[in-house]
């Protein structure tokens, strides 16, 4: 089976009713990011870090896959499917993909303070002063935060080197390093933009831009690629 790697942006999860990472007026739900999404502003509040996750938390639990999701497990069929996501909630899981790299960790996983190779689940969506890991520290929530490095994105780089075809959607690849890595995608690879704002991509000739949101844009192009895997039968 051809490998295909996704790269997906909150503009997926925003179709399933998560907000974007960051509002027009620079504040994310009202908070400013350096309060909330930073080593320092957990080391200055970590009891508002907390209730901000434990809000976005709640509100992920009721969110539910769109028709892009579900377009890309249905991809699975037909091709090596993994998907790397910028994004922190669950929803490719709950659609059912099978291959899920989180870039910037997991809205419903916890970590150690001490020791960041403890990681938990969290149960339910509350995450509290007072949770600790097995060596006694704070929990706090598995987020890569600004300013902190992406443990993740040496496998990334793998997967897409190593891709027969790259969908990228929902994202504005503006935010590195994960915007980089159509770096490491091999020439002549083909590559499929989805998104309704055509991301600042520099010009190849392998490039197709589809504008339109990820529930009518990844639907047409599965079908498009189903189509190819197996000949139209």
């Amino acid at each position: 089976m051809k490998k295909i790697v996704v790269l997906s942006g909150a503009g997926i999860s925003a179709e399933s009713g998560l907000k974007t990472f960051r509002d027009s007026n620079g504040l994310w739900e009202n908070h400013r990011v350096e309060d909330v999404a930073t080593p320092q502003g957990w080391a200055n509040d970590p009891d508002l870090v907390l209730e901000f996750y434990n809000q976005r938390r709640k509100q992920a639990i009721d969110a539910k896959p769109n028709a892009g999701h579900l377009a890309l497990k249905q991809l699975e069929k037909f091709y090596d499917v993994t998907i790397i996501t910028q994004n922190v909630d669950n929803l490719h899981e709950k659609a059912g993909s099978k291959k899920v790299v989180h870039l910037h960790g997991e809205l419903f996983k916890s970590r150690s303070t001490r020791d960041e190779t403890l990681v938990y689940d969290v149960k339910g969506w509350e995450l509290k002063r007072g949770d600790r890991c097995e060596k006694g520290s704070q929990l706090r929530p598995h987020i890569v935060w600004f300013g902190e490095a992406v443990p993740m994105m040496e496998d990334a780089v793998e997967l897409t080197h190593a891709a027969d075809i790259l969908i990228i959607v929902g994202t504005s690849m503006a935010v590195y390093p994960a915007a980089g890595l159509i770096d490491y995608v091999r020439p002549r690879t083909p590559i499929y933009v989805v998104d309704p704002n055509v991301p600042d991509i520099r010009p190849r000739t392998n490039l197709t831009f589809i504008p339109e949101p990820a529930t009518t844009g990844l639907s047409r192009l599965a079908e498009q690629l189903i189509v190819n895997a197996t000949g139209g039968v």
